[in-house]
């Protein structure tokens, strides 16, 4: 079976195509794509998906499957998002401003 295993940083992509015997699964194919190596990546913080879909190593696949190597995320999106929030609300002192008549 022939399974694509992928790769992105922000220097680039790889998109390596490998070939397995049937019942290959998930770390057979990060094995033979050899990109743990090629992009000196540590096997413990990385993460595994096909499709986008969360798997394990020993996840079996079929033939045409993407498998994706995913990075550690630098930062967690719902703290990102909570930080730009309360930057964007308006201080108390603005607030009373507003709030007083005529202030207009």
């Amino acid at each position: 079976m022939r399974v694509t295993v992928a790769y992105a940083d922000p220097a680039g992509e790889s998109l390596i195509e490998v070939t397995l015997p049937s019942g290959g699964t998930v770390a057979d194919a990060v094995a033979a794509s050899d990109v743990i190596a090629r992009h000196a990546l540590d096997p413990v913080a990385i993460g595994f998906a096909i499709f986008g879909q969360r798997a394990l190593g020993g996840t079996p696949l079929l033939d045409g499957d993407r498998v994706e190597v995913t990075r550690p995320l630098l930062a967690d999106p719902k703290d990102t998002r909570r930080r730009r929030a309360r930057a964007s609300r308006p201080t108390p002192a603005k607030r009373q401003k507003k709030e007083q008549p005529g202030a207009d």
